[in-house]
């Protein structure tokens, strides 16, 4: 008998893999847990129905959230992920050469745990001697620490359950707060095709509390419409005036000098949705 698991991105539309073996299931306190191994992606961690990451495609949300911002700040030593309990975030994080330390704030330590024990591809920094790993309500961590990161990254799920508050203004203002003064921060923020309104309103709220407010875009498979977007917020640091002979070389699949200004160049459709 085939198995196959939909994932249902919109009320009309769904992704479908044909599974070959569930790892493990778990309902948590903040959601349900699935960790399961498909023909075509490679094991895939399951949060509330939908996909958040796989062995085949992570390289390209992973590379994308962390070494955009990380390139675009001039010397960045202190690093913070909220979210992204997977740890592939971190993972890039510790790659660059002037990291001193990563923060990982995870609400669910499962989450953490599980990714250890099945995902050990994107997981393997989580031990490393740069990296602290909280167990908290990243909001709460936020709003005790002041003027204390470089760079920050969003790693949410979609804004539904405990993610929902990691998409507000009251957020982006703590964050604000939270960096120094020549600090970046990225969050994600879903499918042009399917979110345009989150995307606008995201937007335009990073844009009312940074100086510099910039969208950029990549592709990944799994992710509803296989397009995906991501909105940064900088006090100081413009990425399109990136000195590119100046991003270290790194160890990546999809991140590389030349398409670090490329993403920042958007579909039409794209840049009307900010406009």
């Amino acid at each position: 008998m085939e198995l196959w698991y939909t994932e249902y991105q919109t009320k009309n539309v769904g992704i479908t893999c044909k599974v070959k073996q569930t790892y493990h299931t778990e309902k948590t306190q903040y959601q349900d847990i699935a960790l399961i191994d498909t023909e075509q992606f490679g094991k895939m961690l399951v949060l509330d129905g939908t996909v958040q990451t796989t062995i085949e495609d992570e390289f390209v949300y992973h590379e994308m959230i962390s070494h955009v911002p990380l390139a675009t700040h001039k010397n960045p030593k202190k690093a913070l992920v909220i979210g992204g309990g997977d740890g592939g975030a971190i993972r890039e994080i510790i790659k660059h050469p002037t990291i001193e330390k990563a923060v990982l704030c995870e609400i669910d330590g499962r989450v953490i745990e599980i990714a250890k024990e099945y995902l050990p591809e994107i997981s393997c920094a989580l031990t490393d001697e740069k990296v602290e790993v909280i167990v908290d309500d990243g909001i709460k961590y936020v709003n005790q620490h002041k003027n204390e990161f470089d760079v920050i990254m969003i790693d949410s799920t979609d804004p539904v359950g405990p993610a929902v508050g990691l998409f507000s203004k009251e957020f982006y203002k703590a964050i604000y707060e939270c960096l120094k003064e020549d600090g970046i921060f990225v969050a994600q923020t879903e499918s042009p095709f399917f979110h345009k309104d989150l995307i606008r309103n995201a937007f335009k709220n990073v844009e009312s509390i940074f100086p510099i407010a910039r969208l950029y875009t990549c592709a990944i498979p799994t992710y509803p419409s296989g397009y995906w977007s991501f909105t940064m917020g900088s006090k100081k640091y413009d990425p399109l005036e990136t000195d590119l002979d100046s991003i270290p070389k790194l160890d990546t699949k999809y991140y590389c000098p030349q398409i670090h200004k490329a993403v920042f160049a958007l579909p039409k459709f794209v840049s009307d949705i900010i406009k």
